[in-house]
């Protein structure tokens, strides 16, 4: 009853790898000459980015919006809850006097 049921793993249905790509070998004989086979040139991962002046400026614009539009929603934010906070100050000096008085009369 306090012991946890652990669901049972489900089993594979298909296959799960690929099957094997079998390439043809060749098979040198002592008399035949073998010629060396030039190695293939490496392709690029990926293209390189090249930065010209207009697309470094457009990315510092970008970046400089950013930062600003972040900074302007945490000062809104931190602004808020300093209203917030002082209006509840000003209730409870309130509530406390109102209270006060009200002990004071009878």
């Amino acid at each position: 009853m306090f012991r946890p049921k652990l669901p049972t793993m489900p089993q594979p249905t298909g296959s799960i790898t690929p099957p094997a790509v079998i390439e043809p070998t060749t098979i040198i004989t002592p008399g035949t000459p073998t010629t060396p086979t030039p190695p293939a040139a490496p392709a690029p991962a990926r293209p390189t980015v090249q930065l010209t002046p207009g697309t470094a400026l457009a990315l510092v614009g970008g970046g400089t919006a950013v930062v600003l539009v972040v900074g302007a929603v945490l000062v809104s934010m931190l602004l808020a809850v300093a209203v917030t906070g002082a209006s509840v100050a000003v209730c409870a000096v309130v509530l406390r006097s109102l209270l006060a008085s009200g002990n004071r009369r009878r």
